[in-house]
């Protein structure tokens, strides 16, 4: 089984993700650090390509890593939109929704867009319409909802090998 982390971009995916791979030896994936070392930076991909191909990429590295076993799969905050996407990733795992404040999201990745496309140039109230957008979405595909504020890196980490029956070795 895998455990598969969505959220927000800044929600804390890749550095749970690596908590959990630490403290269970599973193995760990980021789907934009696959996506980055297959076809290159992600800016690049939206600028030279658009939104719509880096869409195609993403579920094309979904389709593969989704066959993997006993991993933690941290996923781009978009991946889970498409519905084949959450699909493949739940045949073999759980799917962690990490939800987490507005003001906590804009605090972390605010002051990033050149490395967020997304977030370009982006505003308080853009970044809360598109967290409003996105949220029943993450929240319908999640097997589990973890409320993430508040909460350091391990104890979101520890709190999810729980939910998910994941025996913590570390």
């Amino acid at each position: 089984m895998n455990i598969v982390l969505c959220g927000m971009m800044g929600a804390g995916k890749t550095s749970v993700g690596i908590k959990i791979a630490d403290l269970t030896g599973m193995r760990w994936y980021d789907t934009d650090e696959l996506i980055v070392q297959k076809y290159g930076k992600i800016p690049a991909i939206f600028e030279f390509y658009g939104e719509e191909r880096f869409r195609e990429m993403e579920s094309e590295i979904v389709r593969g890593i989704s066959e993997e076993d006993n991993a933690v799969i941290s996923t781009g905050g978009g991946c889970v939109l498409r519905p084949e996407n959450s699909a493949a990733l739940k045949k073999h795992g759980k799917i962690i929704f990490l939800k987490v404040d507005i003001a906590v999201l804009f605090e972390r990745t605010g002051h990033t867009s050149d490395d967020r496309p997304l977030l370009k140039n982006t505003t308080f109230d853009k970044m809360k319409e598109l967290l409003d957008y996105r949220t029943p979405i993450y929240e319908s595909c999640a097997d589990h909802t973890i409320d993430t504020n508040g909460k350091d890196i391990e104890q979101v980490a520890r709190e999810i090998c729980a939910v998910c029956g994941i025996p913590v070795i570390a």
